[in-house]
């Protein structure tokens, strides 16, 4: 811990009860706009064109379409 810390430490513990719930809160909403600052909500939107087409090689309707035809063939397995 460093020594400016520890000085901060020690004075936060010579106030008053009140005084260092109020250190407490003002700590704690800086976190939170930290945090919110940090984990701000993105829109599908933004993710556009962000792949290249096609993601994985292979056209959407030509995986949906093997897809649906090996659900069906382990359907008749079974």
């Amino acid at each position: 811990m460093s020594l400016s810390l520890e000085k901060i430490l020690s004075e936060i513990e010579q106030l008053t009860p009140e005084e260092q719930l109020t250190v407490i809160g003002h700590l704690v909403e800086r976190v939170k706009k930290h945090i919110t600052q940090a984990q701000a909500k993105r829109k599908w939107s933004d993710l556009k064109g962000m792949a290249s087409y096609p993601l994985f090689g292979e056209d959407a309707q030509d995986w949906v379409s093997r897809n649906r035809r090996e659900g069906d063939e382990l359907r008749q397995v079974i």
